[in-house]
């Protein structure tokens, strides 16, 4: 079997889908890509069981047949070429595959694609289309708030809740959340799962830049993500989500309004100076004026910043994790925000400011006080 393909786009597509392969995998196999050649169309493969990624270019070739070729020596080899054609030479009763560039030859041992586990097919699936733009925004604005806990998997992926007024994303990890809600996207067919944070991830790297649909099925044990010439399939998370809703405070009459830069650049400077442990940042609000400070006592350090505000509410003082509130605060883009809130020991509430002019979008970020002192 013989093909030939450009260096740099077998490159690009490689280098793609690459980050599913892992160091420790189950199979030794899923150490390799799998290309499968069907005359000038190659398709190329990446597993790790609970996620496989296929992309599609076009080659040179009048053949048809797979090999599995190992990943990181491949990966290795196409970063030294500069643009330049290719052919794969493939023994596929031995499994070799011969390289040649402009600069010569080398030789690997392959294995037989055979061998590469089969991609999950979708029976009883549900469907749902949405723009690439709105998918990349909903994986950005909620990944960073996802769980580590092993003991809870459930809250280490993002939470997709799907019905006929709208589409939700929802990532929480306990210290704070966010609700993401699309009301131009809706769903015949109601529905929900939980994806996890790896595919995500992967998803978010390969959508592309230009505008196209990405048509999604799922059932109760896959997901399958289908756009330009690449196809994701990943496991969904087994499990239930917690009641997301019932965390969310209804009533917060303080209203914080304040330039979201100059705020997270000060929570930033004075988080410096925090107990290492807590990263316990507080809020002091009076009339128009806020004040944030941080201290840590057992080495004496201290720090304090004034910024001007426009406030509705009674004063009070909270405290935050630093840490999870600049998170929260870098991952709003308007020019100014609004923390809404009721009591120093209820979560706070940060939205987008007046700036925010997609109404088919509704942000929502929580995130829980600590305890002052």
């Amino acid at each position: 079997m013989k093909l030939i393909v450009s260096s740099l786009v077998l490159q690009k597509h490689l280098q793609s889908i690459s980050g599913v392969l892992t160091t420790n995998s189950p199979l030794p196999i899923l150490d390799n890509f799998l290309f499968a050649v069907n005359g000038s169309e190659l398709t190329l493969s990446a597993s790790d069981l609970e996620t496989t990624i296929t992309t599609r270019l076009k080659v040179e070739s009048k053949d048809k047949g797979i090999i599995a070729i190992p990943g990181k020596i491949l990966l290795d080899i196409l970063k030294t070429f500069n643009e330049q054609p290719l052919t794969f030479t493939i023994n596929e009763k031995n499994h070799t595959v011969e390289i040649s560039s402009d600069y010569g030859k080398y030789k690997l041992n392959g294995q037989n694609g055979e061998d590469f586990p089969r991609i999950p097919v979708l029976e009883k699936s549900n469907h749902i289309e949405l723009p690439s733009s709105v998918l990349h925004e909903a994986i950005n604005k909620t990944i960073f708030a996802t769980g580590n806990d092993d003991l809870r998997p459930v809250m280490s992926g993002v939470f997709c809740q799907l019905s006929q007024d709208s589409t939700i994303f929802v990532a929480t990890d306990a210290h704070r959340l966010v609700r993401y809600r699309r009301t131009d996207i809706k769903s015949k067919e109601a529905g929900s799962f939980i994806l996890p944070k790896k595919p995500l991830n992967l998803l978010k790297n390969i959508l592309p830049q230009e505008e196209t649909r990405v048509k999604v099925d799922y059932n109760e044990a896959n997901a399958f993500f289908s756009f330009d010439n690449y196809d994701l399939i990943c496991r969904l998370i087994d499990g239930r989500y917690p009641n997301y809703e019932a965390v969310i405070p209804v009533d917060n009459p303080n209203v914080l309004t304040v330039d979201r830069v100059a705020f997270l650049n000060s929570i930033k400077r004075v988080s410096i100076f925090s107990n290492k442990t807590t990263y316990q940042v507080k809020l002091a609000i009076k009339g128009s004026e806020l004040a944030i400070s941080a201290e840590d006592v057992d080495y004496a350090n201290e720090a304090n910043e004034r910024l001007t505000c426009s406030y509705d509410g009674a004063d009070m003082d909270i405290a935050f994790n630093a840490r999870f509130l600049a998170d929260i605060v870098s991952n709003l883009d308007t020019e100014e925000i609004h923390l809404h809130m009721s009591l120093s020991n209820r979560a706070g509430l940060l939205t987008p400011g007046k700036d925010h002019t997609n109404a088919a979008e509704d942000i929502l970020m929580l995130i829980m006080p600590v305890m002052l002192g």
